[in-house]
């Protein structure tokens, strides 16, 4: 194996840790939001787009390199770090709009992690993975564009209900 692969099984391994994360996340947020449904349904519709993500580069990982128990370690400890930033977001009266703006981060990360995934299959020639991390880069960017533009409705209708629920307490 060449260094140039060993580093693209290393971001693949990286990826796949980040899309275990992703559906932790997602899965605890979209739990939790109810008074926003249009936020709720495209959390869990990118919760279902993220589950695929984590098979495709799953079934990549064990094509190219075998499934092994570094890779399970790395999954596991993703989990725990949503976990712990999930039971985080549960004490915050902000959580819907701290949640769209991690999410929003979150989406940037993984589009930069896939357009490195997607130079390294092109220079190494895997074609049939490279096909793979576009189709996952076109499902990441469509989901930072929908937090990037409902951001702005998101905070306004937190802050609009906010205030309403403070004067309701005075």
């Amino acid at each position: 194996m060449t260094h140039a692969q060993d580093n693209f099984l290393t971001w693949l391994r990286a990826a796949h840790a980040m899309e275990e994360q992703a559906i932790t996340m997602l899965a605890a947020q979209s739990r939790r939001i109810e008074s926003y449904p249009d936020l709720k349904a495209r959390i869990i519709s990118h919760l279902h787009e993220t589950e695929g993500h984590a098979q495709a580069l799953k079934d990549l990982l064990d094509q190219f390199s075998g499934s092994g128990g570094a890779l399970a370690l790395k999954d596991m400890a993703a989990k725990l770090a949503a976990k712990a930033q999930g039971v985080g977001g549960m004490l915050t009266s902000d959580e819907v709009v701290r949640g769209a703006m991690t999410g929003y981060a979150f989406e940037h990360l993984e589009i930069a992690s896939y357009r490195v995934l997607i130079a390294a299959a092109d220079e190494l020639e895997e074609m049939g993975a490279k096909l793979v991390f576009e189709q996952i880069l076109a499902e990441e960017i469509a989901m930072a564009e929908w937090l990037e533009a409902n951001l702005d409705t998101i905070t306004r209708i937190f802050l609009m209900r906010d205030e309403r629920d403070l004067m309701a307490k005075r």
